[in-house]
């Protein structure tokens, strides 16, 4: 499930705002355990995600580099070749 969760600091453009809750969401998901939380839970989970994706713009907010913004692009193609080289083609 982590494996979803991509790094969003230091890219050109930023990272959107979906971006940011999708990567919240997993992360609730793999502390939780939960997929899809019941009706019961589903409050605390929803409350989670916000808080966490709050946490992840305060923080992609703060960071500073002096290295050049990397290029979704290129990054895809490099984890694509990877998953390439690690598992052969389909």
């Amino acid at each position: 499930m982590c494996r979803n969760i991509k790094t969003l600091f230091n890219f050109e453009p930023p990272a959107t705002e979906l971006e940011i809750r999708d990567a919240s969401l997993q992360f609730v998901r793999k502390l939780s355990g939960f997929n899809v939380p019941s009706k019961a839970n589903e409050e605390a989970f929803n409350r989670a995600v916000e808080d966490v994706a709050r946490s992840a713009r305060a923080l992609i907010a703060g960071l500073v580099t002096t290295a050049e913004p990397r290029d979704r692009e290129v990054e895809a193609a490099r984890a694509r070749q990877r998953n390439l080289e690690r598992f052969g083609s389909r």
